[in-house]
């Protein structure tokens, strides 16, 4: 918790637009909106500082949700900020070919997030502070006693080239803080209640090698998940859920003939900090209407599955 005690965001809010303002001054600070609500308040925080003088660029990494660009970035200009949308996906997809390894994946899409966001930052000539939406799970996963539990693209130092200061009001805060003080700043509950979505985005949900085929399908049966989710009323209840596509062929039926394709694991946890999470009980008609739905109309994917497991031992995400 904030300063050992329970927040209270009004003045967290007060405090952090005060502090953002001697730290930065008249200066222009550059920040990398993900879509995510660390991001999205820590925009909304600095904007409160600074209005126009605060520029975001938000990064299409081929590896958002179904539509997700294009919806957020909308959204974005809605609220008011002043915010660039750059497609890359293509750029990203390169650097992780033939890549598998779970921690050289991460590092390969947050070191071509950097190239790409600092090639737009530099586009801005008199930026310098550079904003990120760093909070204490992230910290606290990437410098840990027994070692880092994973990378985050967000974590560990800037660039050397980009001579930025660093601007990071969220980063002793858990994420259920970071909601508090996004409903404080005026964010609309659908907005502040999306569930987290890491950094590397379905980069970390597609095991194996990325290819853009791969995230076609991820994207479809993700799509069908979270929105059957958000039908039923069980959205909201959920504090995570998630697909992971599984590069594992399985024999099945279709029309008759034999299928042999890949399988979608469904993940659904609660959790408060993201340090521990427990397996939601999503209800078996629910579960069972995914199924069919992916099955049914997402091509290349003839099996689902529900992942039953608690962090610890496994972690929230697969990767």
């Amino acid at each position: 918790m904030y300063n050992g005690e329970k927040l209270n965001a009004k003045a967290f809010v007060a405090e952090q637009v005060a502090a953002i303002k001697e730290q930065v001054g008249s200066d222009v600070v550059i920040l990398g909106l993900s879509g995510g609500v660390d991001s999205t308040v820590t925009a909304m925080l600095i904007n409160k500082a600074i209005g126009s003088k605060l520029q975001c660029i938000f990064v299409d990494h081929g590896l958002l949700r179904k539509n997700e660009y294009e919806d957020v970035l909308e959204h974005y200009k809605v609220l008011g900020l002043n915010v660039k949308g750059v497609r890359a996906a293509d750029r990203f997809f390169a650097a992780c070919k033939g890549i598998t390894d779970p921690e050289l994946k991460r590092k390969a899409i947050g070191k071509t997030f950097i190239d790409v966001f600092n090639e737009e930052a530099h586009k801005v000539s008199d930026a310098k502070w550079l904003a990120q939406g760093t909070i204490w799970p992230d910290i606290a996963e990437s410098k840990s006693d027994k070692g880092t539990i994973k990378s985050h693209h967000n974590v560990g130092g800037l660039p050397e080239e980009m001579h930025l200061g660093l601007v990071e009001p969220l980063k002793y805060l858990y994420k259920f803080e970071v909601r508090e003080v996004g409903f404080e700043l005026g964010l609309d509950a659908s907005f502040v209640n999306r569930h987290p979505f890491p950094g590397p985005g379905l980069g970390v949900r597609c095991l194996g090698e990325l290819t853009p085929e791969k995230i076609a399908i991820l994207q479809e049966a993700d799509a069908i998940w979270i929105n059957t989710l958000r039908e039923t009323g069980w959205y909201d209840k959920i504090w995570q859920a998630a697909a992971i596509f599984v590069p594992v062929k399985t024999t099945g039926v279709s029309d008759g003939c034999r299928t042999y394709d890949n399988v979608i694991a469904l993940r659904a946890v609660n959790s408060v900090d993201a340090v521990t999470a427990s397996v939601v009980q999503v209800p078996w008609d629910i579960l069972d209407k995914v199924q069919h739905d992916i099955i049914a109309n997402v091509k290349g994917v003839n099996r689902v599955v529900f992942d039953i497991s608690s962090k610890p031992q496994a972690t929230i995400e697969w990767e």
